[in-house]
């Protein structure tokens, strides 16, 4: 098992699903630790890395339209050289497709902290054949939300209170992510 694959064990380990699907998705995460290269796109499932944006001051978190799924979703992609960890291939998609530069893990920003295992579908589109994606979500936090900026024309952010966003999202995996940062915005 390569370094990669044995940071991704490690934390699907101290991981709890929080329901009988995501039970199910973690097996399949745990199914490719037992591939060369978990991340790697040429396979028709393989780990991403994403992040829901909070202010936890103002309860709100922020969306991203994503053109290939036609939907607004949370920030995140694939792993690319350099990305040591699933974390670091959150924080790094959350940074480049929000520009938001002060990015910490919430609640514990000495601690990132695993919040969902989701497999997701993918429709075909930009050379590549549909496909899933294991997506390891995280939550990230920002003290200020008006320098979110978009990385491109196609790709516009929202702010929205939790509820808001929960409506605005269609993805059930999504709106069952967005629960739980509300109870942990909540908890605050």
């Amino acid at each position: 098992m390569g370094p990669a694959a044995e940071t991704l064990r490690v934390l699907l380990h101290s991981f709890t699903p929080g329901s009988a699907r995501e039970r199910r998705d973690v097996g399949r995460v745990e199914d490719l630790l037992g591939t060369p290269d978990p991340w790697d796109r040429s396979c028709p499932l393989h780990c991403t890395g994403s992040a829901i944006v909070a202010h936890p001051g103002s309860g709100q978190v922020l969306l991203r339209w994503h053109e290939r799924q036609q939907r607004w979703l949370q920030v995140g992609g694939h792993a690319e050289v350099g990305d040591a960890t699933p974390f670091a291939v959150a924080a790094r998609e959350a940074a480049e497709e929000t520009g938001l530069t002060d990015l910490t893990p919430w609640p514990d920003a000495e601690r990132p902290t695993l919040l969902q295992v989701a497999v997701v579908p993918v429709p075909a589109g930009k050379g590549e054949p549909a496909h899933e994606h294991a997506d390891l979500r995280f939550l990230l936090a920002t003290s200020d939300p008006s320098t979110a900026a978009p990385e491109s024309h196609g790709a516009p952010l929202r702010w929205l209170p939790v509820a808001d966003a929960i409506d605005e999202v269609v993805e059930d995996n999504v709106v069952q992510c967005l629960r739980r940062v509300a109870s942990l915005l909540d908890e605050c």
